[in-house]
């Protein structure tokens, strides 16, 4: 059912740098289904097809960061619920916080990994409307992340490694949020992660916005999808605050430096995982078994650490970032 919704929805959502190749391939389909025993389109179609792959090499290698953003966002990328069903094997999902209700937008259960035990905890988006408005396009109320605490605290008390996948706009601002709690199961959240004593990986597969996105963020490892983003408050929220105009969202993304490779080089991205020509949605498969194998790498080697070990080399981590050196004052 999901793969058919996502060809459903990829039929219907073409970004707009996209449709010059769109339109490529639906007149490749074309010719496809006017090919028969006795009028052959093979040559035409072979001619197109690799003036499909040209293009599309060309418009992905010059994307902008506003135009990043967009894809981080396409409604077909592979979700959390695709990579559990691809990567993972025996997933049971665990619901609710304890305390007030479960919260479908951010989810969390056991599995097997490479025969390794783990949590797994992930934002999650709808493929449809229904399915949206169930999943609040994947921000998470309080309940959420209390949720992913009292689940992370288990797998800590036996020992299984956490393996988060981040993919939001951001926490839910709504007022029954707020009244419940949302800045503090946010804060809460963060400070777990700090000193749990076993392996955390946060693997960001598409918009990772904000404290909602931040929240699952605190981990050993911080692994990326190529085209997907990374930024504590979206382009349109720091337009607004900034220019107030969210028409000017693009010049927010330029400057917010969110983009896998950005970070990557300002040393928050411990490794960009690679994704098809196209985006993750061209091929799930594909990139599903380029997260598996990050996966399996960085698990490995900080598998081989004590907890203790673990909570120094995090907070090294953390404390490294956004350490700068003034220069010295050079005199006239």
């Amino acid at each position: 059912m999901i793969e058919e919704a996502r060809g459903e929805t990829k039929l219907m959502h073409v970004l707009e740098f996209e449709r010059p190749i769109a339109d490529l391939e639906r007149k490749i389909e074309e010719l496809r289904s006017m090919s028969t025993a006795s009028v052959d389109f093979s040559s035409e179609i072979k001619k197109l097809q690799q003036k499909a792959v040209k293009l599309q090499e060309e418009v992905f290698s010059g994307l902008s960061p506003h135009q990043q953003v967009q894809l981080s966002r396409h409604p077909s990328r592979p979700f959390t619920l695709d990579y559990v069903s691809l990567i993972f094997d025996d997933y049971m999902e665990l619901h609710g916080d304890r305390a007030f209700r479960d919260d479908p937008a951010i989810l969390g259960g056991m599995a097997t990994f490479e025969g390794e035990e783990v949590l797994i905890i992930g934002h999650q988006k709808g493929r449809n409307t229904k399915d949206n408005v169930k999943r609040n396009f994947g921000m998470s109320r309080p309940e959420g992340y209390r949720k992913c605490i009292r689940l992370m605290e288990m797998a800590a008390r036996f020992e299984r490694p956490i393996l988060c996948f981040v993919d939001t706009p951001g926490a839910y601002p709504g007022i029954g949020a707020e009244e419940r709690g949302q800045a503090e199961a946010i804060a809460k959240s963060l400070e777990v992660m700090t000193r749990l004593k076993t392996p955390i990986i946060s693997t960001v597969i598409g918009e990772g916005g904000s404290g909602g996105a931040l929240a699952i963020g605190v981990a050993d490892r911080i692994l990326m999808l190529e085209y997907a983003t990374y930024s504590v408050i979206t382009p349109e929220g720091c337009a607004s605050i900034l220019w107030r105009d969210q028409g000017k969202a693009a010049d927010a993304a330029s400057q917010l430096k969110l983009r896998a490779r950005d970070l990557h080089n300002l040393k928050i991205c411990d490794e960009i995982i690679r994704e098809p020509t196209g985006g993750a949605h061209r091929d799930p498969k594909a990139t599903a078994d380029s997260v598996r194998a990050a996966l399996k790498s960085h698990l490995g080697d900080i598998l081989k650490l004590t907890g203790t070990e673990l909570i120094d080399q995090r907070y090294e981590k953390y404390r490294r970032i956004g350490a700068f050196r003034e220069a010295a004052a050079t005199s006239k």
